[in-house]
C-alpha cells in the first residue's frame, strides 16, 4: 500500500480541508503516515496570509522533497493560488492544486501519475531502453523536463490548468463530506471566499469570491458526524458572516448585508440543533456587523449555541480602521458587544488585534489600548503587522519599525493575560459542563482536559476521577481553583452521576 504524509499550515478551514484530503486519499487505497516518515506522496496544505507563511510553505515543500526525492510532492491551497510564478519554477513541487479542487486530490494525483507513466513509456520507446524507471510508481520531473520553461512547468503541474479554478469570478462551492474528524469537536465548513478586501489581507485573492454551502449538504455531514458520537460542531469558513449572500445575487460584487446573512445563519442553526446528538453549536470568527439585535436575540434563544464569540476587531482606533478598510467603527463594534452582554450572562468574547499597521501613531495606539481595556475581552490574539506583497498596505507611507511593533505587542499581550485570567477566575465555584477531549500529561499529573461552552478550559486529575469518564462525554461539575502553569481551572465532576450530564 502506498504511503501518504500530510502537513497543514494556517487556519481552521485549512485543517478541515486537510481532513477531507486525508479521507479522500485513504479511500483511494493510500495509507496515512506521519509527515516525519518517508512516504510515496507528500501533501502540503499551504498558507499565504503573510510573507512568513509563504516562506514556511516553501520550507515544508522542500523538506518533503529532501526526505524522499522520489516522492510526489503536492502543494495545495493558498500559496499555489497567489504565487504561480514561484510554483512554476520550484523544482520541489510535482503537482499543484488550488483551493477549489482539494476534494479531487486523489483523482488529480492518479491523472498526474498516469501522465508520468506515459512519458516514461514514450521515452523508453524512443531510446529502446529502460529510462527513468525506479519501480516506485512515483516520480519527480527529473530529466524529462530539465529544459522546460517555468510557464510550461506550471501548466504541467496543474494538469493544463485543470487543478485550478478562476476564483476572481464566483465559482461553485466545492462540497466536501467529512465522515470522521478524529476529534471530539468537529469543524464543519459552511462557506468559502471573502469580498471585504481589507488593505492588509491577501485572502480574497487566495480564496476568491464568497460562496456558500447549501444547507442540505451541511446537515448531511453533521448527521454523519453525530451518528459517530460528535456532540459539538464548529461552523467555520473564510467569512462566515457572508453565508448565503450570493445565492440570489446577479453579480460577483456582493455587498455585505447583516440582516440577510444573519437570517440565513439563524435558519441553518435552527436546522442543525434538531439533529439528534448535537448538543453544542459553536460559531467561528464573525464579522462584527452581523451582531444586530435580531441576530443576537435569535442565537440567544437556542441553548445549543455556545456563548463564545470571536469578533475580529484589528484596531481600536477609527482612523486606523479606515486605513485597513474594515467597514465599521469602534462605536459600532461596541454596540455589538453590548448586545451580546445584554442577552447572555458573561459571554466569552475574543478578538484579533494588529499592532504597528502603517501610519499607526503613538496616539492611535493609545486609543486602541483604551478601547481594549473598555471592552475587556476574554482573549485577544495579538499580531504584529507583517508586510504582505500584493496588498494595498504595502505602499502605504509610515511603515512602523519592528522594535516599536514589539513594544506595542508586549503591552497588549500583558493586557490579554490579565483580562483572561480574571474572566476564568469568575467561574471558580460555579457549576459548569465540559466536553472531555483527551487525556493529557500535566505537571500536576495525568488529567482529562475539556472545555465549557464559553471555551474555559477544565482539568480533571485522572487519579481522582475514577474510570467512568470517557472521551467525547459531557461532564457536569464545579470549577474549584486555577490550574497553576496552565490557562485552565481544576474541575470536579458531580458525584453519583459518573460526571455525565
Amino acid at each position: 500500500m502506498k504511503r501518504v504524509a500530510f502537513h497543514n499550515l494556517g487556519c481552521k478551514v485549512n485543517s478541515y480541508e486537510l481532513d477531507i484530503m486525508r479521507q479522500k486519499m485513504e479511500d483511494f487505497g493510500y495509507n496515512s503516515v506521519p509527515f516525519e516518515e518517508e512516504a510515496d506522496v507528500y501533501v502540503i496544505n499551504t498558507c499565504t496570509v503573510t510573507n512568513i507563511a509563504d516562506r514556511k510553505s516553501r520550507q515544508m515543500i522542500h523538506k518533503a522533497k529532501k526526505r524522499n526525492p522520489n516522492a510526489v510532492v503536492i502543494a495545495v491551497g493558498c500559496y499555489v493560488e497567489t504565487d504561480p510564478d514561484r510554483v512554476g519554477t520550484d523544482e520541489a513541487i510535482d503537482l499543484a492544486i488550488g483551493n477549489n479542487r482539494k476534494a479531487q486530490i486523489a483523482e488529480l494525483l492518479e491523472e498526474f501519475l498516469k501522465g508520468i507513466d506515459n512519458e516514461k513509456k514514450d521515452a523508453r520507446s524512443e531510446s529502446g531502453g529502460d529510462i527513468g524507471s525506479d519501480g516506485s510508481g512515483t516520480s519527480t520531473e527529473g530529466s524529462i523536463t530539465d529544459t522546460v520553461t517555468g510557464g510550461e512547468r506550471l501548466r504541467r503541474r496543474t494538469l493544463g490548468g485543470r487543478t485550478m479554478s478562476d476564483l476572481t469570478h464566483r465559482p461553485e462551492y466545492e462540497d466536501m463530506q467529512l465522515e470522521d474528524p478524529g476529534h471530539t469537536r468537529a469543524y464543519v465548513k459552511i462557506q468559502d471566499g471573502c469580498n471585504q478586501f481589507c488593505t492588509y489581507c491577501i485572502i480574497p485573492y487566495a480564496r476568491g469570491r464568497i460562496r456558500s454551502r447549501r444547507p442540505g449538504e451541511i446537515l448531511k455531514e453533521i448527521r454523519t458526524l453525530a451518528s459517530k458520537g460528535i456532540r459539538e460542531v464548529v461552523l467555520t469558513g473564510i467569512h462566515v458572516s457572508s453565508y448565503g449572500l450570493e445565492w440570489d445575487a446577479q453579480t460577483d460584487a456582493v455587498r455585505f448585508d447583516p440582516h440577510k446573512s444573519g437570517a440565513f445563519l439563524l435558519d441553518l442553526m435552527q436546522q442543525i440543533r434538531r439533529i439528534p446528538g448535537i448538543e453544542r453549536i459553536r460559531l467561528s470568527s464573525l464579522e462584527p456587523r452581523i451582531m444586530t439585535e435580531e441576530f443576537v436575540k435569535g442565537i440567544a434563544a437556542m441553548p445549543e449555541v455556545c456563548p463564545h464569540f470571536h469578533l475580529s476587531l484589528q484596531s481600536g482606533c477609527n482612523a486606523t480602521l479606515r486605513r485597513m478598510n474594515r467597514h465599521y467603527t469602534t462605536e459600532q463594534f461596541m454596540e455589538g458587544i453590548e448586545l451580546l452582554r445584554r442577552y447572555y450572562e458573561s459571554p466569552a468574547i475574543t478578538t484579533d488585534v494588529i499592532v504597528g499597521f502603517p501610519g499607526e501613531s503613538n496616539a492611535e495606539f493609545e486609543e486602541t489600548v483604551s478601547f481594549l481595556e473598555k471592552v475587556n475581552f476574554y482573549e485577544m490574539h495579538v499580531f504584529k503587522y507583517s508586510i504582505r506583497k500584493g496588498t494595498a498596505a504595502v505602499a502605504m507611507p509610515i511603515q512602523i519599525p519592528e522594535p516599536v511593533k514589539g513594544v506595542r505587542s508586549d503591552i497588549l499581550l500583558e493586557m490579554t493575560q490579565r483580562q483572561s485570567k480574571a474572566f476564568r477566575a469568575g467561574f471558580i465555584g460555579k457549576r459548569e459542563e465540559i466536553l472531555l477531549e483527551e487525556k493529557v500529561q500535566m505537571p500536576f499529573g495525568l488529567c482529562w482536559k475539556g472545555h465549557t461552552k464559553r471555551y474555559v478550559e477544565g482539568y480533571i486529575p485522572c487519579e481522582a476521577a475514577g474510570t467512568e469518564l470517557r472521551e467525547g462525554q459531557l461532564a457536569a461539575g464545579t470549577f474549584t481553583s486555577a490550574a497553576d502553569g496552565t490557562e485552565g481551572l481544576f474541575f470536579v465532576p458531580d458525584e453519583g452521576t459518573n460526571g455525565e450530564s
